[in-house]
């Protein structure tokens, strides 16, 4: 089970978006990376391209770039704080996320 998920709210711990929250668009657990909304968003220069019968058009792409899971926490829903995430085994036998901060459940 992952720690973070995609939709989960999330605070930046290091880096250039050091204290920005924003949603989670995308895990990537093969890399270990998440890409987060209005967070290192990176510029593409992009020249004129033929698509079949659609042309795309040439410009300046901005689009949020892929970020390490280690420099990102999860904001607990009821805290509303960056906090660390537990597991624990619910009475159903389903393993779900706890708040390490205020022992809440997360999902």
């Amino acid at each position: 089970m992952q720690r973070i998920r995609t939709g989960d709210t999330v605070e930046v711990i290091a880096g250039k978006d050091k204290g920005v929250r924003g949603q989670v668009i995308r895990v990537i657990p093969k890399t270990n990376r998440v890409v987060v909304e209005r967070v290192n968003v990176l510029k593409k220069h992009q020249g004129a391209q033929q698509a079949g019968r659609n042309q795309i058009q040439p410009g300046i792409i901005e689009f949020e770039g892929p970020i390490d899971l280690s420099n990102v926490m999860l904001v607990c829903t009821q805290c509303d704080e960056a906090v660390r995430v537990g597991f624990r085994v619910s009475e159903e036998g389903q393993k779900v996320r706890v708040c390490r901060t205020c022992g809440k459940d997360i999902d």
